[in-house]
Order: structure tokens, then sequence, then C-alpha cells
């Protein structure tokens, strides 16, 4: 039950919306996620170089970077509730194709296209939340709305290289399968479009947000070099975890599960001190600082041979996810009802570029000067985020407060 303190108008609307929100990205990040925790089959067993099977597990994220200011603009458009559940029906096909796919060109095809459908629940559901939820709730809202990452990447990290290793590449592609195909279905029938105010005129005619002052470019670019450490540990650290330290391929992906929990926690606990403090940009920087300083400790400790870097893992880990939410309702909350969608496509796009070639340079750089020079290097680029970092938040009033 709603106390006192959490409720406001249309709660339960707001709630239930949000819930399913997370669902559905949830199940389309468990597909993206898929292809990193096959790296460890495709090149122990199936003979591809490190890099060839980044390249593979930046298929599903190259797609998302094609499509998500295009979904972001329906959802502006059309509302939330079919752009998230036609989005999602979409990958359960491409999770299906590529289950079925029996060469390494097809099934990159399908995990691409699977990206490009898994978008719309990344473009929409940020949206939901500053459509349902009052100011002082959003923090908190985005929080819970970005555990959707983590926690897609938790189910994957601890279903994925089990079933890969026992039965195969398509046993392992049903886990997004069929979450998926119910979640579409949860989607289509409970997902409820926030109220629009009642601005005359078309989406186009409001007016560019981008154009008004440089806060949303500056998020985006910070947001980029944010999201490098980012997908450098969910991408590498099994790997990591089994070729450096030794451990079995199920602890690995069990740490690696753990960790990302630890993050999805870590980002509603950044929201609410987002919501206390009345900003958005200075948790950002907190962040961002953080995040450096445990990317270089991990190097450090990697490069000295101590076991105890696992440890140090799962908190550069938990660090290094947690600038997703505050990043989120930031350009939300600027951008405004009118153009929320496309500027989330667009800070989601931004994303994922940097992301997507995280799989191969990142690979190159590991095979060429080890993984403590890697991390090291990776480092800076949070160190680089912290002065463009905007000093103040501001809010487009189209929103609830």
């Amino acid at each position: 039950m709603l106390t006192r303190e959490t409720a406001f108008p249309n709660a339960a609307k707001a709630w239930t919306t949000l819930s399913l929100g997370v669902l559905a990205q949830t199940a389309g990040t468990v597909f993206v996620s898929t292809p990193a925790f096959l790296i460890p089959l495709l090149t122990t067993e199936r003979g591809l170089s490190l890099a060839q099977a980044g390249l593979l597990a930046s298929a599903p994220t190259i797609g998302m970077v094609l499509t998500l200011i295009a979904w972001g603009a329906l959802a502006d458009r059309i509302g939330e509730r079919w752009v998230i559940s036609g989005g999602l029906a979409l990958t359960a096909l491409a999770a299906l194709g590529a289950a079925l796919s029996t060469e390494y060109l097809s099934l990159g095809l399908f995990f691409l296209g699977g990206g490009m459908a898994a978008a719309s629940a990344n473009a929409a559901s940020g949206r939901v939340v500053v459509g349902w939820f009052p100011k002082n709730r959003r923090g908190l809202a985005m929080g819970i709305r970005q555990i959707s990452q983590p926690l897609g990447v938790t189910i994957a990290a601890v279903t994925i290289p089990t079933l890969a290793s026992a039965a195969g590449i398509s046993a392992a592609i049903a886990v997004p399968l069929v979450m998926t195909a119910v979640i579409t279905l949860a989607c289509a029938i409970g997902i409820r479009n926030p109220p629009r105010p009642d601005v005359p005129g078309t989406v186009g005619a409001a007016a560019n947000p981008y154009r008004s002052s440089s806060f949303l470019w500056r998020l985006h670019g910070v947001s980029m070099l944010l999201v490098i450490p980012q997908f450098t540990l969910s991408t590498f650290g099994l790997v990591w975890l089994v070729s450096e330290l030794h451990w079995s391929p199920l602890n690995a992906g069990l740490l690696v599960g753990l960790s990302q929990f630890l993050g999805a926690v870590g980002r509603i606990g950044v929201g609410i001190l987002s919501d206390r403090v009345g900003s958005r940009v200075r948790p950002l920087r907190w962040v961002a600082v953080l995040a450096g300083l445990s990317l270089l400790t991990l190097a450090g400790m990697d490069a000295a041979g101590w076991g105890a870097a696992a440890i140090v893992f799962v908190l550069a880990t938990t660090i290094t996810v947690a600038d997703n939410g505050l990043a989120f309702t930031a350009v939300a909350e600027m951008a405004g009802p009118r153009w929320a969608g496309r500027a989330l496509g667009m800070q989601n796009t931004g994303q994922f570029v940097a992301a997507s070639v995280v799989g191969p340079v990142i690979g190159l750089a590991i095979g060429a000067f080890g993984y403590p020079l890697a991390f090291a290097a990776v480092a800076l680029f949070p160190a680089i985020a912290v002065p463009f970092t905007p000093k103040k938040d501001l809010e487009h009033h189209g929103f609830s407060s």
C-alpha cells in the first residue's frame, strides 16, 4: 500500500506503468547482453579471436544506435504503450531467428536487428517516468527504471554462459526469446501513456531545447564518456575473471551478476540522493570522480596479481553504472514533454555509439597491452567527463512538479 509520503495523483497507474517499463527494458537488455556472455564459448571452443567475438557482441548495440532517435520520435507522437510492446515483439522475433541461425553472419544480423527493435524500450520507458511522476519522485523513479540494464545483465550473466556451455548457443538465446515474448503481452495490456500537457500545435512546433543552451549537448557528451567504463566491465568482466583470475565460468558469471545487482541498487540510491539534494548534475559529477578512481585501483591491483582485484571489480562495476539514471532524468526534465522522447533517444544513441566501439577497440587493447593498461586507459574517460559536466540543472516547465 502506498503511504502518504509516496502517494501522488495517478500513483497506481504511474507505478504499474513504471514496473512494466522496467520489465520491458530488462528483457531487451538480456537480449542485447547475450552475445557478450557467449565470448568465452566463441573464443575457446569456436576459434574466434577476442576482437571478432567482441564485434559480434557489439552487434545489438550497433542496432540500437540506428533506431533510438526514431523510436523516441515515435513515442513523442503516438505514446509509449505501442512503441514499447511493438518493439519488444520484434525483439522476440529476432531472438527466434538468432536461435535458429547456423552461421555467424546470420547470427550477427539477427543480433543487429534485435538491437534495433530493443531500442524501443530504452527510448520510451524513460519518457514514462517524467510523464507520470512529479519532480520530487523522478530521481527515485528513474533510478528504479535504470535498474533494467544491470538487472538484465545479471540475468544474462547467471544463465547464458552455463546454458551455452551445456547446450550450445541456441539454448542460451532461448532465455531472451521467452522473456521478450511474455513481457510483450504484459506491456500491451498494462502500460498506460502518461497525460500530455494541453499545448496547441504539433510535436514539431514545440521549441527545440537544443537551441536554447548547451546543457543537453554537454550531458550527452558526458554520458558517452561515462558509458565506456561501464561497457568495458560488463563486456570483458567475465572473460577477465576466467582468464586472469582463473575463475570457473559459473562462478565468474555469478560474480558479474552480483556486481550488476549491486549496481542496480546503487542507481536507486543515487536517484534518491538527487531528489534529496535537488540536483541531478552534482551527484553525476561525484559518480564520474569515483568511477575513474575505482578503475585505476582495479588496474593497479590486477597488475600486482592480487586476487582481491575481484572485490574492486564489483565496486567499480557498481559505481560505473550509477550515472545513467541521473543523466536520463536531467535530459528529460530539460527537454520537456514534447521533446523528451527524441532527447532520450539522442541520449541513448550517444551512449550506444560509444558502447559499440568498446567490444572491438578495448578487445584489441587488451590483446595488445593486457588488462591492467587497458583498465588504466579506460579510467581517463570519466576523468575527462568531470569538467564537462554542467554545474547546475536546467528544467523545462511542461512536466508536473
